[in-house]
């Protein structure tokens, strides 16, 4: 195989709010960190440990709108991407670098209220971006005529 692979597949929670920021032309980017956890048992001691690896997340234009509108910190989702750094300088003239997630797909997996025990369904990103939000009128139910127990 003479290509190469930058592919990231994570799950974690939303350690903040999704920050957005607009540019002229209508392009924008929203940015948040997602927290994963490792959790093992130390044989010696024969206590849990867990770490927590955090990662910067950046999506841009409409799928950025759409984590915005229905994410919010401690929500649980599914992110796909591919890793990249970048540089910069800082106030010193010194190198800073930056390694971040740039997201091409994801998916919510539970929302903070139902990992709080709450029971509102998570919201469907494809659903919410072909209807119309201020629709309230659902598609009907069609009724099975057979006879069948289950």
């Amino acid at each position: 195989m003479s290509g190469t692979l930058n592919k990231v597949m994570l799950i974690g929670h939303l350690g903040d709010e999704v920050k957005m920021h607009y540019f002229d032309g209508g392009n924008c980017v929203g940015r948040f960190p997602l927290a994963t956890n490792e959790t093992y048992t130390n044989k010696q001691t024969n206590e849990r440990v867990t770490n927590t690896e955090w990662h910067n997340i950046v999506v841009r234009n409409k799928a950025a709108e759409i984590c915005e509108k229905y994410l919010s910190k401690g929500d649980k989702v599914y992110i796909e991407g591919r890793l990249k750094t970048r540089k910069w300088q800082d106030d010193k003239g010194a190198d800073r670098y930056s390694t971040e997630i740039q997201c091409t797909d994801f998916t919510f997996l539970t929302t903070k209220n139902e990992s709080q025990g709450g029971n509102a369904p998570a919201p469907n990103p494809q659903q919410a971006a072909q209807k119309p939000a201020n629709n309230p009128v659902s598609e009907p139910l069609t009724e099975d005529t057979d006879d069948l127990p289950f």
